[in-house]
């Protein structure tokens, strides 16, 4: 069976601010986002199942993240004291790499214009 790529995207919305912008940047002040995350996943298809994994697979493996992401100020999670989107993006691949291990890449959109992808 084939090599094929699943993505597959969820959400959560949450509050920053940038801590080490210069004085005056908009970001230096309390925000909100409603943040899209694509999550790539990579692999074999499965002939018995016809899948490479299940999209509530992934749902799961998020839920944790979500429930310390969502509706919560990240700048008090430990390691997003700075919570860029850069930085978020890899903070969130950190804890969803080591069980997701087809996982390739994450896209983070912060709206409908930017966007981080980050591969581990």
């Amino acid at each position: 069976m084939g090599h094929q790529r699943l993505v597959h995207t969820v959400s959560f919305e949450s509050a920053r601010k940038l801590t080490r912008v210069p004085p005056g940047h908009p970001c230096g002040r309390l925000y909100g986002l409603a943040f899209q995350l694509e999550i790539h996943v990579e692999g074999e298809l499965d002939p018995a199942t016809g899948m490479v994994v299940d999209f509530a697979v992934l749902e799961e493996a998020f839920a944790p993240l979500r429930a310390q992401l969502d509706h919560n100020y990240l700048n008090e999670l430990p390691g997003l004291e700075n919570p860029t989107s850069e930085v978020l993006a890899e903070w969130i691949w950190e804890r969803l790499a080591p069980g997701l291990p087809g996982l390739r890449k994450l896209v983070l959109w912060e709206n409908e214009r930017s966007r981080v992808e980050f591969c581990g």
